[in-house]
């Protein structure tokens, strides 16, 4: 029997009302997203039964890759296995969080949450730069479709001198830098869009 996929998630009626909004693009620090999410509460719950139930908001860390200078942009065409998302252009790299990512009974959100990002990276890219840090930028939300009412977006941003040294895997289709300027123009999800407006904010 196929074992159910468990996934990190956290009751929407205990997150703050500003990132429930139709919109959301909050800068933040990472130690004021732990602290709301730690008091909040978060557990591993059936993946199938939180696609169909806004009650809980998936967290997905998200990580976006941009040269230093932020001229440009990686992306690539969405063919996953979220086919809600199929043919739309991306910039963020993540996924689900899983009960993997936890070291213990006692983990941390914040050590789940890390674990996680960097899980979704080391499968998503078969090489990149060690020097590369992820850095927390905020979180982004929207209650506009129907993936993203449930789902609840932790962004992290990579700035490279090499860009050149990142190699996708198979997953990531189409896989190319973009100057960053000509994104608007492409066929985009929301959450892109989202998360390329909240780190313009912190430029």
């Amino acid at each position: 029997m196929q074992t159910k996929e468990k996934i990190l998630c956290i009751p929407q009626n205990r997150l703050p009302a500003a990132w429930m909004a139709e919109t959301a693009v909050n800068p933040m620090s990472l130690e004021a997203f732990v602290d709301i999410c730690t008091r909040a509460g978060h557990q591993f719950v059936d993946r199938a039964c939180a696609e169909q139930d806004a009650r809980w908001q998936q967290v997905i860390p998200y990580i976006v890759l941009q040269a230093r200078d932020q001229g440009r942009t990686a992306v690539y065409l969405r063919q996953g296995s979220e086919t809600r998302l199929h043919d739309l252009w991306s910039s963020g790299i993540g996924g689900h969080i899983n009960p993997q990512d936890r070291s213990g009974s006692n983990a941390s959100f914040r050590d789940i949450l890390i674990s996680g990002m960097v899980r979704e990276l080391n499968e998503e890219l078969t090489q990149r730069p060690a020097e590369d840090v992820p850095v927390f930028c905020g979180i982004i939300n929207e209650r506009v479709t129907d993936v993203g009412q449930v789902h609840l977006g932790a962004v992290f941003q990579i700035q490279t001198l090499l860009p050149d040294d990142y190699v996708p895997g198979p997953e990531l289709t189409r896989f190319q830098w973009k100057k960053t300027p000509e994104l608007p123009a492409l066929n985009m999800e929301l959450w892109s869009r989202l998360a390329l407006d909240l780190l313009s904010r912190r430029q």
